[in-house]
C-alpha cells in the first residue's frame, strides 16, 4: 500500500544508519579479537623479565623463581636472592651470533676485590653468600674437587660492580674492562632495534610512570585554570609558555653539545640519543619562533578570548560533571596503555627455551613476531583514537542537550549520563569509523618515518618522504577538525558518520569565515596549554634520563612520554575545545533553522548572541528578531535538533 511504502521510505535512512554502524562496530570487535589472540600468544610465549633482569647459561632468570627446562639439569632454580649476572670468563669474552661465549651465572653480589685463588673464591662465598662457581659444585668442594678449575671462573677474578641497566657484573680492571666493553658494545649495536627499545622502556619504567603522573598534574591544573580564567591568568600562561620554550630550547642545545663531545659515546643507543637531541632541539626552536610570531600577531584579541572562555565556562558550570569526563577517559587510557605495554614487552621476548650440549639453554625467537608487533601498534593508535572520539561525542551530546533547551536554568537530569547512554546504544559505530579514518592517516606517517630512518644516504628520497610526511600531518589535522563537528551533528540529528560529516561540512563551508574568526584564538590558547604540558613533561624526562646515560635507549621511551603527555592534555583540555566548537555549531544550526519569531524562536542564549554580534562587528541598531549573523539556508539540509 501507499502508506507502507511511505513508512518504508521514512525508515530507510534509519535502517541504513543502523546497518553501517553495526558493521563498523563488528569490524572493531573482530580487530580486538585479533588483539586478544596476540595477547594470549605473548603471555604464553613471552618473558619480558629476561630483557632487564638477565638470565644465566642454564635458562634461569636472575632475581626470580624459574621452571625447569627439559634437558638442562641446572635450570628451574630459585634465583630470588641472586639478582646479578656474572660471567666466568669476563676478561676474555667472545661474541658469536649475538651471544657471549662465556658461561654466566646468577649471583647475589659481585666481587668487590680481586680473587686470586680457589681459596679466595671459597672465602668470598662463605662471607658474602655469593657463589661464583657452577650451581652443582658445593662451596666446601671449591678446593677439593679436581674439576673445580673448569667449574669456577678463570683466575684471577677481577674486581667488578653491578651495571645499572642489565644487572651485569662489570670488571673494573682496565684491561678486562676494555675487552668486556668492546664485546658488550658490539652486542648492543647489533641487537635488534625492537629489543633495544624494550630494554629502554623496562629500564626507565619508574621514570616513565613518574612523568605520566606529572603530565596528569599539569593537565588538571590547566583545566582548573581555564574554568576560572581571567585576563591576568591568560597573560601568566602565555609568559610561562614563552619563557619555558626559550629555556627548554636552550637546554636541548646544551645537552646535544654535551653528548656530542662526550668521548665515551660509542654505543648505538648513545648515538641515537645524540641524533634525537639534535632533532628535538631543532624542532623546539622552530616551534618556539612560530609560536612567538603567532602570539605577537594575535595579542590584540586577548580580551576577546577571555570573554569566549567565560561563556564556555558558563556552559560547563551548568554541566559540572563535564570537568570529570576527562578523568574517566584518562583512567581508561591508562588501563589500556598499561595493557598495551605489557603485551608489547611479552611479545618482544616471545621465544622457546631449548637445551643445548652441556645442559645449557638458549631462547630462540619465534617467527611472525614482527607482524604481530605491527598489528599491536595499529591497535594502540586505533583504540586510543576511539576512546578520545567517545569522549568528544559524550561532551558534544551534553552541550547539545544544554543548548537546545528553552529553560537554561532547568536542564534535563543527568545530561552527561544520558549522552553516554545514547553513545553506547546508537553511536559507537560512528566513533569507530571516525577513529579509523584518523588511524589510516597516522599509520602511513609512522611507516614513512621508519623508511626515512632507513634511507640514510639517499637525500632525494628523504626530501620526498618529508613532503609526504607533512602532507599526512595536514590531512590528519583537517580530518580531526571535521570529525569533531561530525560528532556534534550526530548528537543533534542522530544520523550516521557520513551524513553528519556532509551536513557539518555544508554548514562550516557557508559560515567558515565567521566561525573561524570566533574560535581561532581560543583554539590557539588551548594549543598553548597542550604545548605547555608536553614541553615541560619531556623536559623533565630529559633531565631524569640525563643522569642515567649508560646503555639507556631513552629515545623511544621519551617519545612515548611525549605522546602520552599530549594525549592527556588533549583529553583534559578538549572539554573546552569540544564545548566551544559544539556551541558555535549549534548556534549556526539555530540561526539557519529558526528566524527568531514567536513561531520559531532562537535557542541561543542572549549573552552568546551578544558575543557573536561583537565578534562579527554587527551594528548596534540591528534588532534581535531581524538579526541574521549567518546566511539563510534556503536549499540546504534542514537539521532538526533532537528533543
Amino acid at each position: 500500500s501507499g502508506d507502507s511504502a511511505s513508512e518504508l521510505q521514512e525508515w530507510r535512512p534509519v535502517i541504513y544508519r543502523k546497518c553501517t554502524d553495526s558493521l563498523w562496530l563488528l569490524l572493531f570487535c573482530l580487530f580486538w579479537a585479533g588483539l586478544m589472540f596476540i595477547t594470549g600468544y605473548a603471555v604464553m610465549a613471552g618473558a619480558a623479565e629476561r630483557l632487564v633482569l638477565g638470565y644465566d647459561s642454564f635458562g634461569n632468570i636472575c632475581g626470580r623463581k624459574n621452571t625447569p627446562v627439559k634437558g638442562a639439569p641446572l635450570s628451574g632454580q630459585d634465583m630470588t636472592s641472586k639478582k646479578y649476572l656474572f660471567f666466568l670468563n669476563s676478561c676474555s669474552l667472545e661474541m658469536q651470533s649475538l651471544k657471549i661465549s662465556s658461561l654466566s651465572l646468577c649471583v647475589s653480589s659481585c666481587p668487590q676485590e680481586q680473587l686470586n685463588s680457589l681459596e679466595d673464591l671459597q672465602s668470598f662465598a662463605r662471607n658474602n653468600g655469593s657463589f661464583l662457581c657452577l650451581y652443582n659444585l658445593n662451596v666446601s668442594s671449591y678446593t677439593l674437587n679436581p674439576k673445580a678449575a673448569q667449574m669456577c671462573p678463570t683466575l684471577p677474578v677481577p674486581p667488578s660492580k653491578s651495571f645499572p641497566l642489565f644487572n651485569r657484573c662489570i670488571p673494573q680492571n682496565p684491561e678486562c674492562y676494555s675487552k668486556y666493553a668492546s664485546v658488550l658494545i658490539r652486542m648492543v649495536n647489533e641487537m635488534d632495534i625492537f629489543h633495544r627499545i624494550l630494554s629502554g622502556i623496562l629500564a626507565g619504567r619508574d621514570t616513565v610512570i613518574g612523568l605520566s603522573v606529572l603530565a596528569l598534574a599539569f593537565s588538571f591544573i590547566l583545566v582548573l585554570a581555564f574554568r576560572f580564567i581571567r585576563t591576568l591568568l591568560v597573560h601568566t600562561l602565555i609568559a610561562l609558555v614563552v619563557f619555558g620554550l626559550l629555556f627548554v630550547s636552550g637546554v636541548l642545545w646544551w645537552l646535544h653539545y654535551d653528548y656530542r663531545n662526550d668521548p665515551s659515546t660509542e654505543l648505538e643507543t648513545e648515538k641515537e640519543n645524540v641524533k634525537f637531541l639534535l632533532g628535538y632541539a631543532i624542532f623546539s626552536t622552530v616551534v618556539t619562533v612560530v609560536l612567538l610570531f603567532l602570539i605577537f600577531v594575535l595579542r590584540k584579541r586577548l580580551q576577546f578570548t577571555v570573554q569566549l572562555f567565560r561563556i564556555v565556562g558558563k556552559i560547563i558550570g551548568r554541566i559540572p560533571f563535564l570537568l570529570f569526563q576527562p578523568l574517566w577517559t584518562f583512567l581508561i587510557l591508562i588501563v589500556f596503555w598499561v595493557f598495551w605495554v605489557a603485551v608489547l614487552l611479552s611479545l618482544g621476548t616471545a621465544g622457546t627455551a631449548q637445551s643445548t650440549s652441556g645442559g645449557q639453554v638458549e631462547y630462540r625467537a619465534l617467527s611472525g613476531i614482527c607482524y604481530m608487533a605491527w598489528y599491536h601498534f595499529v591497535g594502540l593508535i586505533w583504540t586510543s583514537e576511539f576512546i578520545l572520539a567517545c569522549q568528544q561525542m559524550v561532551i558534544a551530546g551534553a552541550v547539545v542537550t544544554c543548548y537546545f533547551n528553552r529553560n537554561k536554568n532547568s536542564l534535563p537530569p543527568h545530561p552527561v549520563l544520558s549522552s553516554i547512554s545514547v553513545l553506547f546504544c546508537y553511536h559507537l559505530g560512528t566513533a569507530v569509523k571516525g577513529s579509523f579514518l584518523i588511524s589510516i592517516l597516522r599509520i602511513p606517517r609512522i611507516i614513512l618515518l621508519y623508511l626515512y630512518n632507513i634511507l640514510n644516504q639517499k637525500k632525494n628520497a628523504k626530501r620526498l618522504f618529508k613532503c609526504c610526511f607533512c602532507w599526512f600531518c595536514c590531512q590528519e589535522s583537517c580530518l580531526r577538525y571535521f570529525n569533531q563537528h561530525a560528532y556534534t551533528t550526530t548528537a543533534i540529528n542522530g544520523t550516521n558518520f557520513c551524513t553528519s560529516a556532509k551536513d557539518a561540512d555544508c554548514i562550516l563551508a557557508r559560515n567558515s569565515a565567521k566561525l573561524a574568526s570566533i574560535s581561532c584564538f581560543g583554539d590557539f590558547l588551548l594549543f598553548l596549554g597542550k604545548v605547555f604540558v608536553v614541553w615541560f613533561t619531556v623536559f623533565g624526562g630529559l633531565m631524569a634520563f640525563n643522569y642515567h646515560r649508560e646503555l639507556q635507549a631513552w629515545v623511544v621511551p621519551l617519545l612515548l612520554v611525549g605522546f602520552f603527555a599530549y594525549l592527556m592534555s588533549h583529553s583534559f583540555l578538549s572539554v573546552f575545545e569540544v564545548t566551544a566548537d559544539a556551541m558555535f555549531l549549534c548556534f549556526a544550526i539555530d540561526m539557519e533553522t529558526n528566524d527568531g519569531t514567536a513561531e520559531k524562536p532562537y535557542f541561543v542564549d542572549q549573552e552568546l548572541l551578544t558575543f557573536v554580534r561583537q565578534s562579527n562587528k554587527l551594528t548596534e541598531g540591528q534588532k534581535h528578531k531581524s538579526t541574521r549573523p549567518f546566511q539563510d539556508n534556503e536549499d540546504g539540509t534542514e537539521l532538526q535538533p533532537m528533543v
